[in-house]
């Protein structure tokens, strides 16, 4: 088996926003399910490749609070297609060190996917080599709300409810904020995923529909990141920030996509 590319610098976390699984399918003239089946193949595809390339953390939009809103037939599907992949691919990421976290609002999903969910991560809770969240039943906003709740049911004086307090609230608290954000599919936009984690994550917009990325889509993306000059805010090396008056307006950094 060949090696995997070395890269300057390794992103530490990677968000995924898999777009694309009905266009792919429609494509083919082929029904929007096996579009989602053949996402989920891809998925696994990707886990391995991150874990082969030392990415501590991979975040993937599995579903969000908005997908409801589909045809009931294709709700259906992804439900069943859900649990079908636990069972088959369980065994193999955990033995891969593979450890499974949810990031969503679980109080309103059937048992049955609940649990399904929940046992997958209390099964890989003792793995280390990769954390994959499944944002399932998630969105950004939804994220931000529950975190401030939270801290109001704790009894936080507006006084104390900084960015670092508001952070400890949220979902992923146990992981560090992405560095790279891609989104296949040719859609430019977060589409409500991670909005206050990805405050400063490098982006990247690709072309390719979900079921066609695989470790080569990834190590260009991966590549690209390498690449990018990454500030916060501050000037960098460059000398040039973005969003100040007097500075570079209009030069910040733009995702490469393919």
């Amino acid at each position: 088996m060949a090696q995997p590319p070395t890269f300057e610098t390794v992103p530490r976390h990677v968000a995924i926003v898999m777009d694309g699984n009905g266009r792919w399918a429609r494509k083919r003239m082929m029904p929007r399910g096996v579009g989602h089946k053949a996402g989920v193949d891809a998925l696994v595809s990707v886990v391995q490749a991150s874990v082969d390339r030392g990415i501590e953390y991979l975040t993937v939009f599995a579903f969000s609070s908005e997908n409801w809103k589909r045809p009931e037939e294709e709700v259906s599907g992804l439900m069943s297609l859900l649990l079908v992949a636990v069972a088959k691919h369980l065994t193999k990421l955990c033995a891969d060190g593979v450890r499974i976290r949810i990031a969503g609002d679980l109080e309103n999903v059937s048992p049955k996917i609940r649990d399904a969910l929940l046992d997958a991560q209390a099964k890989t809770a003792a793995n280390s080599r990769l954390t994959l969240t499944v944002a399932f039943n998630y969105g950004g906003r939804w994220d931000i709300v529950q975190a401030c709740q939270k801290a109001m049911r704790d009894g936080l004086a507006a006084a104390q409810l900084d960015e670092a307090a508001l952070s400890s609230y949220m979902t992923m608290a146990y992981a560090p904020d992405p560095d790279l954000l891609i989104r296949t599919g040719g859609e430019v936009r977060l589409s409500n995923f991670l909005l206050w984690q990805s405050a400063y994550a490098e982006l990247y917009f690709s072309d390719c529909l979900w079921p066609d990325f695989d470790a080569s889509q990834l190590d260009q993306a991966l590549s690209t990141f390498a690449q990018r000059e990454r500030r916060f805010g501050d000037v960098g090396e460059s000398g040039q920030g973005a969003g100040a008056l007097g500075g570079a307006v209009g030069s910040t950094d733009q995702p490469s996509g393919h």
